[in-house]
């Protein structure tokens, strides 16, 4: 009989920008004690977002819930120059958690428009990071969905475009929306490295690889989270079943029925404490052997920003 097993990718969860993120709401609490608002969910992950609340977190849609002069963290996700006008003229003590590489395709935006390019955008229109890019030169910035929204762009092909992408999207189709760009547009720049993170490649690629050894792939994250439903969609890809699970209670066992081989990875804001969890639960199930599926090492760290230990002067 086949020992039943879980084939567990690595990479997987946290990344640099999530845990610097968290980290700056965590130190600014220390500093400046609660409430410390953050404008959205600080990361796409409801525990995390649980457990900071009940640490002295609120979380608001708008930097017009927060009360004038309050402390307000800006999530990892990114906001235009619009949100930061206005926390500026609430007085607003502004913390930015902006991941360093979604800072990056702000600024990249920011020069193409400079240079009178018009801005294509791949991305999720409803999604925060590409709502705080779009922000950059709303005036300059079409979003493109797909790469049929891309074959009916109504802008002539001499039109000098720029690409940018969302930082959490699926390489392979991100690939096909960007071959339909260039097969547009006669004067196509685009940043030379790309925009999609080395977190959301690096953890594409080992779902990959547990896909092809898996009759099964569970992806622990948030259904909000960008980076853990395109995971979901590489697996699916690859011919393998996929299912999202936000936490333990939902895992539907119906799954497992003729299942030998269970891939488990989890997206760049899922905690290990939820991986643990599932393995857990995995493990009572019958799903004894344990396997590693390493594809990267991950070392990088992203600094605190200045000025984080200052507490706020006193009235």
């Amino acid at each position: 009989m086949t020992e039943k097993k879980v084939i567990l990718a690595e990479p997987r969860g946290f990344c640099a920008g999530v845990r610097r993120a968290i980290a700056i709401v965590e130190k600014a609490l220390e500093v400046h004690g609660a409430p410390v608002y953050v404008r959205k969910e600080i990361v796409h992950n409801h525990y995390v977002v649980a457990v900071l609340k009940r640490q002295g977190a609120i979380f608001v849609d708008s930097e017009e819930d927060i009360p004038p002069g309050a402390v307000c963290v800006f999530s990892a996700h990114g906001v235009s120059p619009e949100v930061r006008g206005n926390a500026q003229a609430r007085e607003l003590t502004t913390i930015d958690a902006t991941c360093p590489l979604v800072s990056k395709v702000h600024q990249e935006a920011r020069r193409y428009a400079r240079d009178g390019r018009t801005l294509l955008l791949v991305g999720h229109a409803d999604h925060e990071e590409v709502e705080g890019t779009y922000g950059e030169a709303p005036d300059r910035t079409v979003i493109v969905e797909s790469a049929e929204s891309a074959r009916e762009l109504d802008l002539p092909r001499d039109t000098p475009v720029a690409v940018l992408t969302q930082t959490t999207l699926s390489q392979d189709e991100t690939a096909g929306v960007i071959a339909e760009l260039k097969d547009r547009f006669e004067d196509l720049q685009s940043p030379a490295d790309g925009d999609i993170c080395y977190a959301s490649t690096n953890r594409q690629i080992a779902v990959k690889e547990i896909a092809r050894r898996s009759d099964l792939v569970l992806i622990v994250g948030s259904r909000n989270s960008s980076n853990s439903v395109r995971m979901v969609e590489v697996a699916r890809l690859e011919g393998t079943a996929a299912h999202l699970v936000p936490d333990v209670t939902e895992l539907d066992t119906d799954w497992l029925t003729g299942v030998d081989a269970v891939g488990v990875s989890a997206g760049a804001s899922a905690p290990e404490i939820l991986i643990e969890q599932l393995l857990t639960r995995l493990e009572e199930l019958g799903y004894g052997g344990l396997e590693l599926a390493t594809t990267a090492k991950e070392d990088v760290v992203f600094q605190l920003p200045s000025g984080l230990g200052q507490a706020r002067p006193s009235a």
